[in-house]
Protein backbone atom coordinates (compact mmCIF):
# COMPACT_ATOMS: atom_id res chain seq x y z
CA UNK A 1 0.00 0.00 0.00
CA UNK A 2 2.82 2.20 0.64
CA UNK A 3 4.52 1.52 -2.40
CA UNK A 4 1.30 2.53 -4.59
CA UNK A 5 0.58 5.84 -2.36
CA UNK A 6 4.53 6.81 -2.84
CA UNK A 7 3.79 6.10 -6.78
CA UNK A 8 1.11 8.43 -7.16
CA UNK A 9 2.87 10.92 -5.30
CA UNK A 10 5.35 10.78 -7.57
CA UNK A 11 3.22 10.86 -10.50
CA UNK A 12 1.46 13.82 -9.04
CA UNK A 13 4.83 15.78 -8.85
CA UNK A 14 5.55 15.20 -12.11
CA UNK A 15 2.14 16.53 -13.66
CA UNK A 16 2.54 19.54 -11.35
CA UNK A 17 6.25 19.77 -12.98
CA UNK A 18 5.36 19.58 -16.29
CA UNK A 19 1.75 21.88 -16.31
CA UNK A 20 3.99 24.71 -15.13
CA UNK A 21 7.47 26.58 -15.46
CA UNK A 22 9.78 27.61 -12.74
CA UNK A 23 7.62 31.09 -12.14
CA UNK A 24 3.95 29.24 -11.66
CA UNK A 25 3.44 30.00 -15.23
CA UNK A 26 1.69 27.45 -17.82
CA UNK A 27 4.23 26.47 -20.23
CA UNK A 28 4.00 27.34 -23.81
CA UNK A 29 3.27 25.25 -26.44
CA UNK A 30 7.18 24.74 -28.40
CA UNK A 31 7.76 23.53 -31.88
CA UNK A 32 4.72 25.34 -33.59
CA UNK A 33 5.62 26.28 -37.10
CA UNK A 34 4.25 29.35 -38.47
CA UNK A 35 4.12 30.55 -42.13
CA UNK A 36 3.37 34.42 -42.26
CA UNK A 37 2.53 36.20 -45.42
CA UNK A 38 4.96 39.19 -45.53
CA UNK A 39 6.24 42.36 -48.17
CA UNK A 40 9.25 43.47 -48.23
CA UNK A 41 8.60 47.05 -47.19
CA UNK A 42 9.57 48.78 -44.15
CA UNK A 43 5.99 48.27 -42.76
CA UNK A 44 6.79 44.68 -41.22
CA UNK A 45 10.04 45.66 -39.57
CA UNK A 46 8.56 44.45 -36.53
CA UNK A 47 8.02 41.28 -36.98
CA UNK A 48 11.35 40.44 -38.27
CA UNK A 49 12.74 42.16 -35.40
CA UNK A 50 10.47 40.52 -32.91
CA UNK A 51 11.31 36.81 -34.54
CA UNK A 52 15.25 38.02 -34.51
CA UNK A 53 14.77 39.30 -30.51
CA UNK A 54 13.11 35.51 -29.57
CA UNK A 55 9.51 37.05 -29.36
CA UNK A 56 7.77 34.40 -30.61
CA UNK A 57 10.06 31.73 -30.29
CA UNK A 58 9.68 32.53 -26.87
CA UNK A 59 6.16 31.42 -27.40
CA UNK A 60 6.81 28.37 -28.78
CA UNK A 61 6.47 29.70 -32.41
CA UNK A 62 9.14 28.78 -35.39
CA UNK A 63 8.31 32.14 -37.59
CA UNK A 64 8.70 31.55 -41.28
CA UNK A 65 8.50 34.46 -43.44
CA UNK A 66 7.28 34.80 -46.55
CA UNK A 67 7.28 37.56 -49.18
CA UNK A 68 4.92 38.12 -51.95
CA UNK A 69 4.48 41.36 -53.66
CA UNK A 70 1.01 42.72 -52.29
CA UNK A 71 -1.65 41.92 -49.64
CA UNK A 72 -3.98 40.67 -52.64
CA UNK A 73 -1.92 37.26 -52.83
CA UNK A 74 -1.12 37.37 -48.92
CA UNK A 75 -5.34 37.02 -48.55
CA UNK A 76 -5.58 34.30 -50.78
CA UNK A 77 -2.75 32.46 -48.92
CA UNK A 78 -4.23 32.44 -45.74
CA UNK A 79 -7.53 31.49 -47.34
CA UNK A 80 -6.22 28.60 -49.05
CA UNK A 81 -4.39 27.60 -45.90
CA UNK A 82 -0.62 28.22 -47.33
CA UNK A 83 0.04 31.19 -44.92
CA UNK A 84 -1.33 30.70 -40.83
CA UNK A 85 -1.35 34.92 -40.51
CA UNK A 86 -0.57 37.09 -42.89
CA UNK A 87 0.33 40.75 -43.18
CA UNK A 88 -2.06 42.95 -45.60
CA UNK A 89 -3.53 46.89 -46.13
CA UNK A 90 -6.67 47.30 -44.68
CA UNK A 91 -8.24 47.72 -48.40
CA UNK A 92 -7.07 43.96 -49.61
CA UNK A 93 -8.76 42.81 -45.94
CA UNK A 94 -11.92 44.97 -46.77
CA UNK A 95 -12.63 43.68 -49.76
CA UNK A 96 -12.24 39.97 -49.21
CA UNK A 97 -14.39 40.48 -46.00
CA UNK A 98 -17.61 42.26 -48.15
CA UNK A 99 -16.36 39.22 -50.77
CA UNK A 100 -17.35 36.81 -47.58
CA UNK A 101 -13.89 35.81 -46.80
CA UNK A 102 -13.54 34.33 -43.37
CA UNK A 103 -10.95 36.63 -42.26
CA UNK A 104 -10.21 38.43 -38.87
CA UNK A 105 -7.53 41.05 -37.92
CA UNK A 106 -5.28 40.16 -34.76
CA UNK A 107 -3.50 43.19 -34.16
CA UNK A 108 -2.27 46.42 -36.35
CA UNK A 109 -0.10 46.12 -38.68
CA UNK A 110 1.36 49.58 -39.00
CA UNK A 111 0.23 53.71 -39.15
CA UNK A 112 1.08 56.84 -41.10
CA UNK A 113 3.14 59.21 -39.37
CA UNK A 114 0.36 61.88 -39.84
CA UNK A 115 3.16 64.48 -41.18
CA UNK A 116 2.85 65.90 -44.72
CA UNK A 117 6.13 64.99 -46.50
CA UNK A 118 7.15 63.53 -43.75
CA UNK A 119 5.88 60.20 -43.87
CA UNK A 120 7.09 57.08 -45.04
CA UNK A 121 4.70 56.94 -48.06
CA UNK A 122 4.30 59.44 -50.65
CA UNK A 123 3.76 59.77 -54.58
CA UNK A 124 6.69 60.44 -56.27
CA UNK A 125 7.66 62.20 -59.70
CA UNK A 126 11.16 62.41 -61.03
CA UNK A 127 13.58 65.46 -61.28
CA UNK A 128 12.65 67.76 -63.68
CA UNK A 129 8.92 66.97 -64.13
CA UNK A 130 6.24 69.23 -65.35
CA UNK A 131 4.05 67.38 -62.87
CA UNK A 132 4.02 70.28 -60.02
CA UNK A 133 1.25 69.31 -57.86
CA UNK A 134 -1.27 66.18 -56.92
CA UNK A 135 -3.77 68.07 -59.18
CA UNK A 136 -1.38 67.52 -62.57
CA UNK A 137 -1.78 63.97 -62.20
CA UNK A 138 -5.07 63.94 -64.23
CA UNK A 139 -5.00 61.82 -66.75
CA UNK A 140 -1.25 60.44 -66.13
CA UNK A 141 -0.07 56.86 -65.47
CA UNK A 142 0.66 55.82 -61.84
CA UNK A 143 2.59 52.99 -60.88
CA UNK A 144 1.20 50.69 -57.59
CA UNK A 145 1.97 47.52 -56.30
CA UNK A 146 -1.19 46.16 -57.01
CA UNK A 147 -4.69 47.56 -59.10
CA UNK A 148 -7.68 48.15 -56.90
CA UNK A 149 -6.09 48.18 -53.75
CA UNK A 150 -4.91 51.26 -50.81
CA UNK A 151 -2.47 52.93 -53.50
CA UNK A 152 -5.16 53.93 -55.76
CA UNK A 153 -7.70 54.84 -53.35
CA UNK A 154 -4.82 57.18 -51.62
CA UNK A 155 -3.35 58.88 -54.80
CA UNK A 156 -7.12 59.51 -55.71
CA UNK A 157 -7.79 60.94 -52.59
CA UNK A 158 -4.45 63.17 -53.14
CA UNK A 159 -5.82 63.98 -57.03
CA UNK A 160 -9.19 64.87 -55.04
CA UNK A 161 -8.15 67.04 -52.13
CA UNK A 162 -5.54 69.09 -54.54
CA UNK A 163 -8.92 70.06 -56.50
CA UNK A 164 -8.32 67.36 -59.52
CA UNK A 165 -10.68 64.67 -61.19
CA UNK A 166 -9.28 61.22 -59.62
CA UNK A 167 -11.52 59.54 -62.30
CA UNK A 168 -8.97 59.64 -64.78
CA UNK A 169 -6.02 58.48 -63.36
CA UNK A 170 -4.65 55.46 -65.02
CA UNK A 171 -2.80 52.70 -62.96
CA UNK A 172 -0.17 50.20 -63.49
CA UNK A 173 0.85 47.38 -61.65
CA UNK A 174 4.48 46.46 -60.75
CA UNK A 175 6.60 45.42 -57.57
CA UNK A 176 7.60 47.92 -55.18
CA UNK A 177 11.58 47.60 -56.08
CA UNK A 178 11.06 48.05 -59.76
CA UNK A 179 8.93 51.22 -60.05
CA UNK A 180 12.13 54.17 -59.34
CA UNK A 181 13.32 52.58 -62.64
CA UNK A 182 10.34 52.37 -64.20
CA UNK A 183 9.53 56.10 -63.27
CA UNK A 184 13.22 57.32 -64.40
CA UNK A 185 12.93 55.80 -67.78
CA UNK A 186 9.47 57.52 -68.15
CA UNK A 187 7.38 54.43 -68.14
CA UNK A 188 5.08 55.85 -66.34
CA UNK A 189 4.50 59.35 -65.24
CA UNK A 190 4.49 58.85 -61.25
CA UNK A 191 4.86 56.37 -58.59
CA UNK A 192 3.30 55.34 -55.14
CA UNK A 193 6.30 53.83 -53.45
CA UNK A 194 6.99 53.58 -49.09
CA UNK A 195 10.13 52.76 -47.60
CA UNK A 196 12.51 51.46 -48.04
CA UNK A 197 12.15 52.49 -51.92
CA UNK A 198 10.59 56.18 -51.23
CA UNK A 199 14.09 56.81 -49.87
CA UNK A 200 15.79 54.84 -52.96
CA UNK A 201 13.70 56.78 -55.12
CA UNK A 202 14.81 60.70 -53.53
CA UNK A 203 18.45 59.72 -53.10
CA UNK A 204 18.48 58.97 -57.06
CA UNK A 205 16.68 62.46 -57.89
CA UNK A 206 12.70 61.92 -57.42
CA UNK A 207 10.74 64.27 -55.74
CA UNK A 208 7.99 63.79 -53.68
CA UNK A 209 4.82 64.96 -55.08
CA UNK A 210 2.09 64.49 -52.16
CA UNK A 211 1.61 62.43 -48.82
CA UNK A 212 -1.08 59.98 -50.38
CA UNK A 213 -1.68 58.55 -46.60
CA UNK A 214 -1.85 62.19 -44.69
CA UNK A 215 -4.17 63.29 -47.11
CA UNK A 216 -6.48 60.17 -46.85
CA UNK A 217 -6.90 60.13 -43.06
CA UNK A 218 -5.58 61.36 -39.92
CA UNK A 219 -2.66 58.82 -38.55
CA UNK A 220 -4.12 56.61 -41.07
CA UNK A 221 -3.77 52.46 -39.83
CA UNK A 222 -2.49 51.38 -43.05
CA UNK A 223 -2.39 47.82 -42.32
CA UNK A 224 -3.18 44.48 -39.81
CA UNK A 225 -1.99 41.18 -39.14
CA UNK A 226 -4.51 38.78 -39.89
CA UNK A 227 -5.74 35.07 -39.88
CA UNK A 228 -8.59 32.83 -40.94
CA UNK A 229 -11.81 31.89 -39.06
CA UNK A 230 -10.39 28.44 -39.28
CA UNK A 231 -7.20 28.92 -37.63
CA UNK A 232 -8.85 30.75 -34.97
CA UNK A 233 -11.33 27.62 -34.24
CA UNK A 234 -8.73 24.61 -34.72
CA UNK A 235 -5.71 27.09 -33.29
CA UNK A 236 -6.99 29.60 -30.93
CA UNK A 237 -4.34 29.45 -28.14
CA UNK A 238 -1.49 29.78 -31.40
CA UNK A 239 -3.27 32.77 -32.15
CA UNK A 240 -3.34 33.80 -28.97
CA UNK A 241 0.41 33.33 -28.53
CA UNK A 242 0.97 35.27 -32.02
CA UNK A 243 -1.13 37.98 -31.39
CA UNK A 244 1.32 38.56 -27.88
CA UNK A 245 4.22 38.15 -30.38
CA UNK A 246 3.55 40.55 -32.88
CA UNK A 247 1.86 43.13 -30.48
CA UNK A 248 5.51 42.83 -28.46
CA UNK A 249 7.17 43.40 -31.56
CA UNK A 250 5.55 46.61 -32.47
CA UNK A 251 6.10 47.87 -29.13
CA UNK A 252 10.00 47.24 -29.22
CA UNK A 253 10.17 48.75 -32.51
CA UNK A 254 8.54 52.11 -31.62
CA UNK A 255 11.00 52.27 -28.98
CA UNK A 256 14.43 51.42 -31.04
CA UNK A 257 14.00 52.79 -34.26
CA UNK A 258 18.28 52.09 -35.19
CA UNK A 259 16.93 48.64 -35.03
CA UNK A 260 14.65 49.03 -37.46
CA UNK A 261 16.67 50.30 -39.38
CA UNK A 262 18.84 47.33 -39.16
CA UNK A 263 16.60 44.87 -39.61
CA UNK A 264 14.81 46.19 -42.83
CA UNK A 265 18.77 45.51 -44.40
CA UNK A 266 17.93 41.94 -43.40
CA UNK A 267 15.42 41.24 -45.68
CA UNK A 268 15.05 43.63 -48.71
CA UNK A 269 18.54 45.01 -50.14
CA UNK A 270 19.40 49.04 -48.90
CA UNK A 271 22.57 50.72 -49.18
CA UNK A 272 23.74 53.18 -45.54
CA UNK A 273 22.57 56.45 -47.39
CA UNK A 274 18.72 54.92 -47.97
CA UNK A 275 19.00 53.33 -44.50
CA UNK A 276 19.55 56.20 -42.50
CA UNK A 277 17.41 58.43 -44.40
CA UNK A 278 14.46 56.43 -43.86
CA UNK A 279 11.76 57.97 -43.02
CA UNK A 280 9.98 55.38 -40.44
CA UNK A 281 6.31 55.12 -40.25
CA UNK A 282 4.52 54.42 -36.37
CA UNK A 283 3.49 51.02 -34.89
CA UNK A 284 0.88 51.78 -32.53
CA UNK A 285 -0.87 49.04 -31.23
CA UNK A 286 -4.41 50.43 -31.06
CA UNK A 287 -5.83 50.21 -34.55
CA UNK A 288 -7.75 53.77 -35.45
CA UNK A 289 -11.23 53.15 -36.28
CA UNK A 290 -12.12 56.45 -37.31
CA UNK A 291 -9.53 55.98 -40.60
CA UNK A 292 -10.73 52.58 -41.66
CA UNK A 293 -14.15 54.23 -41.89
CA UNK A 294 -12.77 56.41 -44.05
CA UNK A 295 -11.22 54.26 -46.36
CA UNK A 296 -14.16 52.14 -46.16
CA UNK A 297 -16.19 54.92 -47.69
CA UNK A 298 -13.54 55.52 -50.83
CA UNK A 299 -13.02 52.27 -51.38
CA UNK A 300 -17.10 52.41 -51.95
CA UNK A 301 -16.59 55.35 -53.93
CA UNK A 302 -13.93 53.26 -56.29
CA UNK A 303 -15.51 50.31 -56.57
CA UNK A 304 -13.45 48.29 -54.91
CA UNK A 305 -16.36 46.68 -52.40
CA UNK A 306 -19.22 45.28 -53.57
CA UNK A 307 -20.83 45.83 -50.71
CA UNK A 308 -20.01 47.76 -47.30
CA UNK A 309 -17.40 45.99 -45.25
CA UNK A 310 -18.18 45.08 -41.91
CA UNK A 311 -15.49 46.22 -39.90
CA UNK A 312 -16.85 44.58 -36.60
CA UNK A 313 -16.25 41.42 -37.49
CA UNK A 314 -12.91 42.07 -39.15
CA UNK A 315 -11.27 44.14 -36.67
CA UNK A 316 -9.98 42.78 -34.06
Amino acid sequence: MRRILATVAVLAMLFASAACTSDGAKEEPTGAKVDVGVIAIIDVAPIYLGKEKGFFSKRGIELNLVQEQGGGPIVKGVLAGKYQFGFANVTSLMAAQSDGAPLKGVASGVASTGRAGRDFSAIVVKDGSTIRSAKDLVGKTIAVNTLKNIGDTTVRQSVRKAGGDPRTLKFEAMPFPTMNGALRSGKVDAIWVVEPQLSEAVVSGAEVLASNFVDTAPDLTVALYFTSNDTIAQSPDLVTHFTEAIKESLQYSEEHPEEVRDVVGTYTPINDTVRIGMILPNWPQDINRASLDTVAQLGREDGIFKKPPALDQLLP
